[in-house]
């Protein structure tokens, strides 16, 4: 594809999502909370998904079950919450489609269910994907889970003329996966975040294999404009999670294991997001909770101190100076709750970090300057 073009359909995704911020904010009287998601149940219709070794169990009908299950647990407990599903019956959708119905009802959260497979049966266990690329140090982006990319983008062949739809995105090539790149999600924050809650929740069961949170290119992530992840719920080829699956009280803990994430998401969620419609002048405040925060090094964040600085990532775990993820960056770690926030270029004034953030973005372009003033992390 012609790098002008992808250019351009990078621009306008991020005008698109600006508009939906913009007009989200004003809906919510300023402020931004969690009042719309979207539930994917993966595959529908002639698009079976896995299939047990048996040909008797199909991944289709396990996540419309599941999706159905922990919908109602957030309707049941948070009435004021819009559930929308993608489909409610065994109906064919497009992964376009998909994404689609997500931001047409301007979703503030995506969650994409599907079942995971492999041609061996041992492997077993849940694990979650947010868009980005492979976090497995000395790989190229793709290689740790190209057959999971592959098989789960895989039903756009099912469609007429995909490679136009697909703007010339073909899930057999390695190649068309550069395309996503260009596309990060500009919700990472917030996807890594969930993805962490989930991670939590299903380490305490109903699988006995816990795989981790994974970065990938799913086309029904980069699409959607909000937090989204797909978790890939167990393995149907593994008969132990199978047996967790089929059965109403595995789905019914499978269920309850993503609702409970979902509660400790939406605290965050509304507590961070603040949206004034006002520009630069509000700045979007993470107040970290009480007892919970703890600083890497002196001289940032301390009470009555102010800094500046660029916070390059956000991860579930704690990673020291020297680890290929900071690119030789030293950096100052704030962690909030479960999560660890990295800052570089620590310095006394605005005008210094964003000075620095030029340089700092060509190696982190998901990157921006913070302030970081009395235990609060402000955006600015």
């Amino acid at each position: 594809m012609n790098i002008y073009f992808r250019y351009i359909i990078l621009f306008l995704s991020v005008t698109m999502l600006s508009c939906v911020l913009h007009a989200q904010g004003q809906q919510n009287g300023g402020s931004l909370k969690l009042s719309t998601v979207v539930i994917d149940a993966g595959h529908g219709g002639k698009d079976a998904g896995a299939v047990s070794k048996d040909r008797k169990v199909y991944e289709k009908h396990l996540t419309l079950a599941i999706a159905k299950l922990f919908g109602q647990k957030i309707k049941d407990a948070y009435p004021d919450v819009k559930v929308i599903y993608t489909r409610t019956t065994d109906k064919y959708l497009t992964l376009n489609e998909r994404a689609d119905i997500a931001n047409r009802n301007k979703a503030n959260l995506f969650v994409s269910i599907h079942i995971n497979s492999v041609a061996q049966p041992s492997p077993n266990g849940f694990s979650v994907f947010i868009l980005g690329k492979s976090n497995k140090k000395g790989t190229d982006m793709f290689s740790t889970n190209m057959d999971v990319c592959r098989r789960e983008n895989s039903v756009i062949l099912l469609e007429d003329d995909y490679s136009t739809k697909y703007q010339g995105f073909d899930p057999n090539d390695p190649e068309s996966f550069i395309f996503f790149n260009l596309m990060q999600n500009a919700h990472f924050e917030q996807s890594l975040m969930f993805a962490s809650k989930i991670d939590g929740k299903f380490a305490k069961g109903p699988f006995k294999g816990n795989r981790g949170i994974y970065q990938d290119a799913f086309y029904v992530l980069w699409k959607t404009t909000m937090p989204a992840v797909l978790v890939e719920a167990g393995f149907i080829s593994n008969p132990e999670d199978l047996k967790v699956m089929n059965s109403e009280k595995g789905k019914e803990q499978i269920a309850q294991r993503l609702f409970d994430a979902f509660k400790e998401f939406k605290v965050e969620y509304d507590r961070s997001i603040d949206y004034s419609g006002q520009g630069s002048a509000k700045a979007e405040q993470t107040q970290l909770p009480a007892g919970n925060a703890q600083v890497s090094q002196p001289g940032i964040a301390e009470a009555g101190g102010t800094e500046y600085g660029v916070q390059v990532l956000l991860l579930s775990r704690r990673i020291h100076d020297g680890d290929k993820a900071l690119k030789g960056y030293s950096a100052k770690v704030v962690q909030s709750g479960s999560m660890y926030r990295y800052i570089v270029g620590a310095c006394s004034s605005e005008e210094q970090a964003r000075a620095s953030h030029r340089n700092i973005k060509k190696d982190f372009p998901d990157s921006f300057v913070v302030k970081v003033e009395d235990g609060k992390i402000s955006r600015l």
